[in-house]
């Protein structure tokens, strides 16, 4: 490992099915950061597929989300990442001192149509941003 992947800042997003809103912002900050930055989702209650809905959504700024799989939450996960953000996974997120929490309020896109998904696809994209500008401040 070079010295410049160690200082790779790693992310690690949690919901609770891992099918929609931490899939979409795992795949905005894969692309908006270009390689920059470690990317990491689980859920604490795995669901069989990804969002149908929330690939469409995401089709449509031409990032394909399509062969992502829902992964189960571990400590390893957690342990490993620089950040940890939830959306929604309540107390089943372990915590570790040292790391950076934050909790994203985002309405659940589960069953809703493309349409109800694109203002949190949105959403996400504008916090995902803001994050990427957070963690390497000379990047623009």
């Amino acid at each position: 490992m070079t010295a410049e992947a160690a200082k790779k800042p790693s992310v690690l997003f949690v919901c609770v099915h891992n099918a929609g809103r931490s899939q979409m912002a795992a795949a905005f900050l894969t692309t908006l950061s270009k390689g920059g930055i470690e990317v990491r989702s689980a859920g604490s209650q795995p669901a069989d597929k990804v969002n149908p809905a929330a690939v469409e959504a995401m089709a449509e700024l031409g990032i394909d989300m399509s062969a992502e799989i829902p992964k189960v939450l571990t400590t390893e996960a957690v342990k490993e990442s620089d950040v940890v953000i939830t959306m929604g996974c309540g107390d089943e997120c372990p915590y570790f001192p040292g790391k950076r929490y934050e909790d994203w309020v985002l309405e659940d896109p589960a069953g809703q149509g493309v349409d109800a998904v694109r203002p949190i696809r949105d959403e996400i994209k504008g916090r995902i941003e803001g994050l990427i500008a957070s963690l390497s401040p000379a990047a623009k």
